[in-house]
């Protein structure tokens, strides 16, 4: 199937709307047909998730005027129009009014077909940069996007939820894969400063001379503004901080010293990211005493995942979900004792890699092949290490297996207690304390 999106078909002769939905259904494609353009008007918003395909010919609002109106409404909405013979002058105009493209009559079927197929593509691709805007945005979604039930996550979304609210800066520190990008965002959407500009650099990405026009000016070709500048009233995220170069250490010092007038709110919030790993050495080490004291004294530090227990399990199923649904297969289900090994496993890639694992466990369970335990041994020696040394108590596997297989049960199930309890071979009283030990509710699956 091509694509999952609709295409509206407006058309005020129903032998060629037929015509045009038969091909395009057989093709893949989700289809609704409209006789004229005000009852299409009806069911396209600004957001609609399809393409349209229309004739430019129409009794009532015809084809330009109703191709304006969907401009107005979303211009970024890709419109196919059909013309007659005579009609290219007008199709012409319609390209110039904001339409993707045309057909004209009589117009070749597989040429409709690659039409909707790259216009369906553009508009998958607008509606999911859009999504992604609003989500960087939205403090709430991103909270919601820090999934875990572990003292370590409550903690962190507890942190962030402070911070936001502070005007400080802020330096994120932790292992590689832990989510500190995400954090950051969250640091920003959560506070006061939502909706204002939030800017990224990679300080280990440019040289220093690139890094000093990017940050303090001049800025390159075509960047009217330094970021610095450009950041005025919102928030600059450096990553890497730890290889910003001396010189331009200084540079970023002076100007938050001279940033700070008491009791005043900072014009650019700075939030420093260290990706520092273990063994490698120390920020302090990296960046000047008085640079990193300025930075440090907000300090957020997300918890690697082999410290958040049962979150494992829980994060593991879900990207699961997600790739079968992407790949259209079904949920590679969980034996007791792949999730001891996955509870037990060190995660040096933290979440990053455990979205991999996620995804190559449903690839292979697609093709009907291997198993989960097989991958994790695959991964590294440090791995195949773990496998064997001494884990953790019995109890805690159990409960935290227990818990991912009512969580699974009530998803699939979409909190249909009756349904949970025939599948689990558990009385409502037994189902009902032990949803309540592990914090799940029945409403979170309606």
């Amino acid at each position: 199937m091509p694509d999952a999106m609709t295409i509206a078909i407006v058309d005020d002769e129903q032998d060629m709307r037929q015509s045009i939905s038969q091909w395009l259904s057989l093709s893949g494609y989700n289809t609704e047909t409209y006789s004229s353009a005000e009852e299409a008007l009806k069911a396209i918003t600004a957001d609609y998730k399809g393409i349209v395909v229309s004739d430019i010919r129409m009794p009532g609002m015809d084809g330009m005027a109703f191709l304006k109106r969907l401009m107005s409404l979303d211009g970024a909405l890709p419109v196919i129009m059909i013309t007659g013979h005579g009609d290219v002058p007008m199709a012409v105009e319609a390209l110039k009014v904001g339409a993707y493209d045309f057909l004209e009559k009589p117009f070749d079927p597989e040429r409709m077909s690659d039409l909707a197929r790259r216009a369906t593509q553009a508009r998958r691709l607008t509606l999911d940069n859009r999504q992604l805007r609003r989500e960087l945005s939205d403090g709430t979604v991103l909270i919601r996007k820090l999934v875990g039930s572990s003292p370590q996550m409550e903690r962190l979304r507890e942190d962030i939820l402070d911070l936001a609210q502070a005007d400080g800066h802020v330096l994120i520190d932790g292992e590689t894969g832990t989510g500190k990008s995400l954090v950051a965002h969250a640091l920003h959407a959560c506070g006061p400063r939502q909706g204002k500009k939030f800017l990224t650099l990679s300080c280990a990405a440019f040289d220093e001379a690139a890094l000093t026009a990017r940050l303090f000016g001049p800025p390159p070709e075509g960047t009217p503004l330094p970021m610095i500048d450009e950041a005025r009233g919102g928030t600059l995220c450096l990553e890497d901080i730890e290889s910003l170069p001396q010189s331009l250490q200084a540079r970023l010092l002076s100007l938050i010293s001279h940033q700070e007038p008491a009791g005043e709110t900072i014009p650019v919030r700075i939030i420093a990211i260290c990706n520092i790993q273990d063994g490698e050495s120390r920020l302090e080490d990296h960046l000047r005493p008085d640079l990193y004291y300025r930075l440090a004294a907000m300090l957020i530090t997300p918890p690697p995942l082999r410290q958040r227990g049962e979150d494992i399990l829980t994060l593991f199923t879900r990207f699961c979900e997600t790739f079968a649904d992407e790949y259209g297969c079904d949920t590679p289900e969980v034996s007791a004792k792949e999730a001891a090994q996955l509870l037990q496993a060190p995660w040096p890639g933290n979440v990053r890699q455990l979205i991999n694992l996620a995804e190559r466990a449903v690839l292979q369970s697609r093709r009907g092949s291997g198993s989960i335990t097989s991958l994790l041994m695959s991964d590294n020696s440090e791995l195949q290490h773990s496998m064997v040394a001494e884990g953790k108590p019995l109890k805690e596997y159990v409960e935290a297996f227990e818990r991912m297989l009512i969580d699974n049960t009530m998803r699939r199930h979409r909190g249909s207690i009756a349904a949970v309890m025939d599948e689990l071979s558990l009385p409502r009283r037994t189902l009902n304390e032990k949803m309540a030990k592990y914090g799940l509710s029945r409403s979170d699956y309606l």
